[in-house]
């Protein structure tokens, strides 16, 4: 109750606030009107105040504009005695006009807020619904996540990830679907739920990354056509942390190489053999499963291509694991929050395709849990 009102007063001082604003310049050019030498006619200039209102006010209070700029033509009307004059009763015409026409545009205006906070809620239910927030602590890793959508205006995207534990361990995925947008979303959401699904129930890496394969793949034949299905994908970096070996798993589906920090040492975790993005149907033999150390106080810097691919004014990529390095040490949360602010810096504001980061550092290794939970939406199901 506390928050909602001091919500509401907020919004009452700032109204109030945009109210003078209008009413100051009817009040000034009804002053300077009667104040300068009857030749200089100031009292056109009343429209003026309906127009300015049509685009801060509401239609009510715009149209209260509208009335009060016609009490200033009157005003100066009687007081310089031309009320029924025809350039006076003009005057007073244009200012009914233009004050019901500002009315009509500050409706219309009002009508499509609405509508964009309307389609802003939907979009932020549908991200919360695909991209649920990573859990501070997972096992014996402390991990944070920043998105950026390049759809600023809607906060959604095509970049994904997901966490899930398994009896021995952590198995995360990081994702890009090719494109952005609602389609990049639907294409998201499919291999998030297929990744949940499976995670727990797939012996190895390899087979996980297959069983993804396949699921991509279906989903892009039966939603696309023919040509679009050769041309849409998904790079992936499939990640599988042990609780109890300071090691760590990975496949790389065509997917940029995470970044190991240790101390004051940045390296590129690449893969040996990587392999192609997921639903390119290429049919390929089992993928490639890379192993790397990965022991207590290390920090991995998983992302999507969005960062490394974001420019400055002179064209120049993001150097990410520069500026990384200029934050080893940090907790997780702390990494993300800088280099999301500064990579928001560097691209002037706005990013060309959406972006995520995730930091994942081990603290110490834990006793497996008994049960298997999962970080993200509920296990959609797979289809066979």
């Amino acid at each position: 109750m506390r928050r909602r009102s001091a919500a509401r007063s907020w919004s009452w001082r700032e109204a109030r606030g945009l109210v003078a604003v209008p009413l100051a310049l009817i009040i000034a050019i009804t002053v300077i009107n009667l104040a300068t030498p009857s030749h200089l006619h100031l009292g056109p200039l009343l429209v003026a105040a309906p127009a300015l209102a049509a685009v801060i006010l509401g239609r009510w209070l715009t149209a209260l504009t509208g009335v009060l700029a016609l009490v200033g033509q009157v005003a100066i009307g009687v007081i310089l005695r031309d009320l029924s004059t025809a350039d006076r009763i003009a005057q007073m015409a244009s200012v009914v006009l233009v004050s019901v026409f500002s009315a009509l545009l500050s409706a219309l205006r009002e009508r499509q807020v609405r509508e964009l906070t309307q389609v802003r809620q939907v979009a932020e239910i549908a991200q919360s619904l695909v991209l649920r927030p990573l859990p501070p602590r997972i096992g014996p890793l402390r991990v944070a996540a920043v998105y950026l959508a390049a759809e600023t205006e809607m906060q959604i995207g095509g970049d994904l990830y997901a966490a899930a534990r398994t009896t021995s361990g952590t198995r995360l995925i990081v994702g890009d679907v090719r494109g952005k947008g609602l389609t990049a979303v639907g294409d998201a959401a499919l291999l998030l739920g297929a990744f949940r699904a499976a995670a727990h129930l797939q012996a190895g890496l390899a087979e996980l990354a297959a069983h993804l394969e396949a699921g991509v793949a279906w989903h892009l034949a039966e939603s696309c056509a023919h040509e679009q299905a050769e041309e849409g994908f998904i790079t992936a970096v499939l990640i599988d942390i042990p609780d109890r070996t300071p090691t760590i798993r990975m496949v790389h589906c065509g997917h940029p190489p995470p970044l190991l920090l240790r101390r004051k040492q940045i390296t590129a975790l690449c893969a040996r053999s990587p392999g192609p993005p997921l639903g390119l149907q290429l049919g390929l033999p089992c993928r490639q499963v890379d192993t790397f150390d990965f022991k207590a106080g290390d920090m991995l810097l998983v992302y999507t291509d969005g960062v490394i691919e974001a420019r400055n004014s002179q064209g120049v990529f993001y150097p990410l694991a520069e500026r990384a390095a200029a934050w080893t040490g940090k907790r997780p949360h702390v990494l993300v929050e800088r280099l999301r602010t500064d990579l928001l810096a560097y691209a002037g504001g706005h990013l060309g395709d959406d972006a995520a980061m995730i930091a994942i550092e081990r603290s110490g290794p834990v006793s497996a849990p008994r049960e298997a939970p999962h970080y993200g939406r509920p296990p959609a199901p797979y289809p066979n």
